[in-house]
């Protein structure tokens, strides 16, 4: 009978003993994640950043205007910003395509870039794979032709053909890299990760109100810098918002400043002033 009471105090004795170390292990956990949340953005910026390969680099100096208008030390830091979203992805070749070749790499990460420059610690974490087709594709997820597409699971689909289109003609409010990249945007700052939470509440709160505003005035049919595509669904307007934001940026600002003001927020930078990071 004794023996009996020993095992199970034996065995009482690990159960708890087991718990309490799970306690412990969740509280590190906890810490770690802390630490990393609050030092996210120096780490990114100064930390986790390899110098440009040269075959990236020089896409960028000939054809990738926004790194063009940059300081030296912010092209420094643009360009290894681009080497490290190049090296956390999987760009994947679609239908035809024989190779994502270095060209496509380099620009598809310098759109993401470009996007969250002003958000140093931001590298689309969820979105791993990148899917390049040379032209428009089915989409077996939305039944129909398709340029572009994100997926919650972290599939990013882009048309190369289409993509090209939206940095060679710089000024028509259209480019479907931006675009995409700002669904993705949108949605890793809702998953629970440690890019989580990186626009405030209020700054969102207001988008929100100036979506429907504007979408209701766009389905009324009344004149809009933002095309007709952006009142179908809010994340679908501050896609092309973003288009906008960065390719008609005085216009943009001409026709609603609260619009324009609201996005230099979330996204910490101005176009007009690209060297200048908003705090």
């Amino acid at each position: 009978m004794n023996m009996l009471w020993i095992i199970c105090g034996v065995i009482i004795f690990l159960a708890l003993l087991g718990k309490v170390l799970v306690h412990i292990y969740e509280i590190l956990v906890g810490i770690k994640t802390l630490i990393y949340y609050l030092l996210k953005n120096p780490i990114n910026r100064y930390l986790i950043l390899r110098k440009i390969e040269p075959v990236y680099k020089e896409v960028l100096v000939q054809v990738f205007d926004y790194y063009k208008s940059l300081s030296p030390r912010n092209k420094t830091l643009f360009e290894n910003r681009v080497q490290k979203f190049i090296n956390q992805k999987e760009f994947i070749p679609e239908e035809g395509l024989e190779v994502v070749t270095p060209e496509m790499k380099a620009l598809i990460a310098a759109s993401a870039i470009q996007l969250t420059f002003g958000l140093p610690g931001i590298y689309f974490q969820t979105f791993k794979y990148i899917h390049v087709y040379p032209d428009f594709y089915f989409s077996q997820g939305m039944q129909q032709f398709n340029f572009g597409e994100v997926h919650k699971n972290g599939h990013i689909f882009l048309s190369w053909t289409h993509f090209l289109e939206g940095y060679t003609v710089p000024d028509n409010g259209r480019n479907l890299g931006l675009h995409e990249m700002a669904h993705a945007l949108r949605l890793e700052n809702m998953i629970l990760n440690a890019e989580y939470g990186y626009f405030a509440w209020e700054d969102i709160e207001l988008l929100n109100q100036y979506t429907m505003e504007e979408s209701e005035r766009i389905t009324l049919g009344h004149p809009s810098l933002l095309r007709s595509y952006a009142a179908s669904h809010y994340h679908e307007f501050f896609a092309v918002l973003v288009e906008v934001f960065f390719e008609q940026s005085q216009q943009l600002r001409e026709y609603h400043t609260g619009l324009y003001e609201v996005t230099v927020r979330l996204l910490k930078q101005d176009p007009m002033n690209p060297n200048l990071r908003i705090r």
